[in-house]
Parts: structure tokens; sequence; C-alpha cells
């Protein structure tokens, strides 16, 4: 599989899992809350894919597309939500608390911006070692207006950190729109502290993948932090308890008609030569993947009581 088709075969993952996630939390076998990165695919597989081993990231806890896309296992990460044993925590992060040291993924917070704080620290550690590693903090919107936001630009640009900041602006801060509590352009405050700042298309995995390069080229190279935006959109609710009446009519269905699986398809077919053949075998095999993947979480075992205070290696 070529790394095109790779990539769309990523985005094709994240969408599949989250279904499963929201079908199994229907039935009452994801405990707690959930929050879904449907409709976001592009952002988070467009920044990992150029990212390299050694490299660090902090997700939010609409992070199950973070942590698919930089290569945590979807079984691990399924049984994680179901609270098994063979989770990725050992059954104990559940849905927004997931960590994968393995494969580079400090966590996915809860807390709405603590990825910036975790991510800084990262980026900190790698620069006192040496290791010419990178660190990203992912974080939506709504999280530019805690201070972590301010705090974690000006300390990282004034250490030159090897950070790279991803605003995943989908246009909502829970269920209001950020227009109306944000001053200002978003962009424009990394830009005031002379940090490299872009804006790109986030349902377009060739922009994403674009803009991911550049920053991360800047952040390693010793400039200091870079600040990408992915202008994109969630398809779903915030959570369970969305009330879906706070989008503008016809909002949701026109930013459907840009679903980043439909212009990744149709770029994949018309630009880089893939067929539709190929295409469908890709999303046929996923489906079938996914299918597996939610049978042998079900019947995985349940963590050990008498284990609970002990960590997982």
């Amino acid at each position: 599989m070529n790394d095109q088709l790779e990539l769309y075969r990523r985005m094709h993952l994240i969408r599949g899992f989250e279904d499963s996630v929201q079908a199994l939390f229907l039935k009452g076998k994801v405990h707690g809350t959930t929050h879904l990165y449907s409709g976001q695919e592009a952002s988070a597989v467009g920044v990992g894919s150029v990212l390299r081993e050694g490299d660090r990231v902090a997700g939010t806890y609409r992070g199950h597309g973070h942590a698919l896309a930089i290569g945590v296992d979807e079984q691990a990460l399924m049984d994680e939500l179901l609270g098994r044993a063979t989770g990725v925590c050992g059954g104990r992060g559940g849905s927004m608390n997931v960590i994968d040291l393995e494969h580079g993924l400090i966590g996915c917070f809860g807390i709405v911006g603590g990825s910036m704080s975790a991510a800084t620290g990262a980026a900190l550690a790698s620069k006192l070692r040496g290791d010419g590693g990178v660190a990203v903090a992912f974080f939506g919107d709504g999280a530019t207006n805690q201070a972590y936001f301010a705090e974690c630009l000006n300390f990282a640009r004034v250490e030159r950190l090897p950070l790279v900041f991803v605003c995943e602006n989908n246009l909502y801060m829970e269920f209001t729109p950020i227009e109306d509590v944000t001053a200002g352009a978003i962009e424009d405050r990394p830009r005031a502290l002379g940090i490299h700042t872009q804006v790109v298309d986030g349902n377009d995995l060739w922009a994403v993948q674009e803009g991911a390069r550049t920053a991360v080229e800047v952040a390693r190279s010793g400039e200091g932090p870079a600040f990408l935006m992915t202008m994109t959109y969630r398809f779903v609710g915030h959570s369970r308890s969305d009330p879906a009446r706070y989008r503008k009519p016809g909002e949701l269905e026109a930013w459907k008609l840009r679903d980043p699986l439909i212009i990744a398809r149709r770029r994949l077919e018309t630009e880089h030569g893939v067929t539709a053949d190929a295409l469908d075998r890709v999303e046929a095999e996923v489906g079938a993947r996914l299918d597996e993947v939610v049978e042998r979480a079900l019947a995985a075992p349940w963590p050990d009581v008498a284990l609970a205070g002990e960590f997982k290696e």
C-alpha cells in the first residue's frame, strides 16, 4: 500500500472507529461520556504523517483520532474504551485520558488546554536532552481563551522550544460559536509573539500535511515554536448531552459536502492515480477490521480488582 493510500486508510479507520464507539456507547458498553472526532480526520492524520519516531503528541478529550493517527493500536484503544484489562492503559483511562508512550502519545487531556502545557513540558525536555524531538499540542478553538494558551505560547517562544501548536478550529466552544466569545483572530496572537503561523483547510489532507511539514521543520530547526490552525468541523455533537440546536441552519449539511473522506478520495483518484477499486478495497478492509475489533473488545477480560491500585507497565 502506498503512503497516500495508507493515510486514506487511517482516516477511514478513525471515522469507522468513532461510528463503532458511538454504537457501543448507545448500548451502554462505553461508560461515562465520549467525544467523537468524526469530520476532523484530515487534521490529525495530516499532522501525524510528518512526525517521526521520538516526537511526542498531546491530544484532547476528543483524542481517539489523535491516537489512531500516530499509530496507537485500534484493538488496544477499543479495549480501553470498554474498560478491559487488555486496553492500552489497562482499562483505567477510558475515553478521555489515553496514554501510549510507545507510540509517542503523552496523553489525551480532559482538561481544556491541558495538552498545551503537557506538550510544552515535553518540548522543553527534548531541548534539554538535545534529542531532536518535536512535541505537538492538539487543542480546540475554545482552548485559546484559556490562560494555558498565552502562557505556553510565550514560554515556548522565549525558550525557543521545538513545539508545534495545532489549533483544530471547528467553530464551536461546545455549544457556543467561537466568534461570540473571542475577540479578534486567533492566529494573530501567536503572530504577535513572532511565532511562525499558518492557517490551512483542515478538511484537506494535503493542505494539512504541507502546513504541518513546514511547522515541524521550523520547530525542529531550533527556530522555536510554530502555530498551525486547521479549519475543520465536527459532524457529531460535542458529547452525549449536546442539545443539537445551536448550529446555523444548513451549516452541517454544507460542511458535509466537504467531508475530508470525500475530498481525499476524489483527489486520490484524480491527482494520484489511485483506482476506485483500490479505494473500495481499503474501505472494505477497514470495515472488516473494525467488526473484528469490536467483537474482540466485547470478549476481552475485565481488569482484576485486586490490581486496581497498580499501574500498567
